[in-house]
């Protein structure tokens, strides 16, 4: 089973909110999903995040992949491999 560091959108029509997710890479992106470790809001000036630092940590560690928009997010939050 391949594992995914992905978000999930919440909200309403035109007015996203994503939650950071880890998940089976076959499930759909709204679908069922292992663990949150973390919410993202592109919607704030600027766009504002909150993620579980040792949740994700212990995920990579377990080999967990993370998907662009995520690896992005790690990477300011300063969570890498």
């Amino acid at each position: 089973m391949a594992v995914k560091i992905r978000l999930r959108r919440m909200g309403a029509k035109k007015n996203p909110i994503y939650r950071i997710i880890v998940a089976d890479e076959r499930s759909p992106r709204d679908g069922r999903f292992i663990a949150e470790i973390g919410t993202y809001d592109p919607n704030q000036e600027p766009a504002s995040f909150k993620i579980d630092e040792d949740a994700a940590k212990q995920w990579l560690n377990n080999g967990a992949q993370p998907t662009d928009i995520v690896g992005k997010l790690f990477k300011k939050a300063g969570i890498e491999k």
